[in-house]
């Protein structure tokens, strides 16, 4: 006691010296990766530990929750209250004077029910258990009302436990539970792997248990088919109108410019690309509608039919007839003039969805869009 110095505050010359820093923390990077899965990541692992082991040990638990095969689990009624309502309605509606109240939880496995009361006091739970019993956490945090757990429960779904064997039960499940972004998640399963998924057991149980629902989900993949089948010919027609636009402006190019081996201007090195995908096949019918034979026949060359083809489309976009370098532009316009009215609608409908194809930055040698009538 003599070596304690007493210092009065009347003898102080300063403020005390603060306390030594506490000794650094070691990292655990190297020790194996814990399964517990934490979910509040604003309490510290003290405070959840603490109540796991409030959980875990149950002194002075005041609630006995009766589960299947006879199972007990002990609880504390202010815990399990707080965070769930429709527990608390329960605990009330108890009217026993008993030293503890009794709830049932009944329907799922007892180690079920145990995951989920332990959800309760710590938002803690098993990797493996959430493996084990997300089916039945999902539809005990709906039952009572614990948002938070079904977050958990999706999200595991969403990200590694949702497969094509359980996608059946689990869609149900969203259903009934009300998880619309999981039901979504599992409808788009059904729909892209159909053909597995319809040879499951969960199909074949759903097709006995619910015909109504498996009528709908037929209905759904007819329709996703056939909007599949529309999208695929739409993109295939799109295709088609944009290289015959491209086709279009690469017959200027070879009557106005010249390209290889055609035209006023020739290149001298074949292979030399000049920009125009379409001047090649362009080229090779050219080359043989000038020798070909049977052009002047009726039905004769197929060849030759779809070159007149090409050159009569490109009459009807060509802005300016008498000015055009491409073979007979205005003969084609002036043929325009004698068509039925059949042809010249179909015709028209054609011009109309090839300029549609190039609606900003369109050729100055064609027609715009807007400027097709019906």
């Amino acid at each position: 006691m003599e070596n304690i110095d007493v210092i009065s505050p009347e003898n102080a010359s300063g403020p005390p010296s603060p306390p030594p820093p506490p000794p650094p923390v070691k990292s655990n990077s190297g020790s194996k990766k814990s399964t517990v899965q934490k979910c509040d990541r604003f309490a510290s692992k003290a405070t959840r530990d603490a109540w796991d082991r409030m959980f875990d040990e149950a002194h002075g638990a005041d609630v006995l929750i009766h589960t299947d095969d006879s199972g007990l689990i002990y609880a504390h009624s202010n815990v399990i209250g707080m965070a769930s309502d429709v527990i608390r309605g329960m605990i009330k509606q108890d009217k026993r004077n008993s030293r503890r109240k009794s709830i049932s939880i009944l329907g799922v496995p007892h180690d079920a029910v145990r995951v989920f009361v332990r959800f309760l006091y710590s938002s803690c739970y098993e990797k493996q258990d959430m493996e084990d019993f997300a089916m039945h956490l999902l539809v005990l945090s709906h039952v009572y009302v614990v948002p938070q757990l079904k977050r958990v429960c999706e999200s595991h779904f969403e990200n590694t436990l949702l497969n094509k064997e359980n996608v059946i039960d689990v869609f149900q499940l969203a259903l009934l539970c009300d998880a619309p972004r999981l039901g979504l998640l599992c409808h788009r399963m059904i729909l892209k792997s159909f053909e597995e998924v319809s040879n499951s057991q969960g199909w074949i149980a759903m097709k006995q248990s619910h015909p109504s629902l498996h009528k709908e989900l037929l209905r759904s993949v007819s329709y996703e088919l056939n909007s599949l089948k529309q999208r695929s010919r739409k993109q295939k027609e799109i295709q088609t109108y944009t290289q015959l636009y491209d086709a279009m402006e690469a017959f200027v190019h070879i009557c106005r410019d010249g390209c290889r081996e055609i035209g006023p201007t020739k290149i001298e090195t074949p292979h030399v690309s000049c920009g125009f995908q379409a001047c090649n096949g362009l080229e090779m019918l050219l080359k043989h509608l000038a020798v070909c034979k049977l052009r002047s026949i009726p039905g004769g060359c197929s060849r030759c039919k779809r070159m007149w083809q090409l050159l009569e489309l490109h009459s009807r976009i060509c802005v300016d007839s008498e000015q055009c370098k491409v073979p007979l532009c205005s003969s084609f316009k002036e043929r325009m003039k004698k068509q039925n009215r059949k042809d010249e609608k179909r015709w028209k409908l054609l011009v109309k969805n090839v300029l549609s194809t190039k609606r900003i930055g369109g050729s100055p040698f064609f027609l715009q869009a807007i400027d097709v009538t019906m």
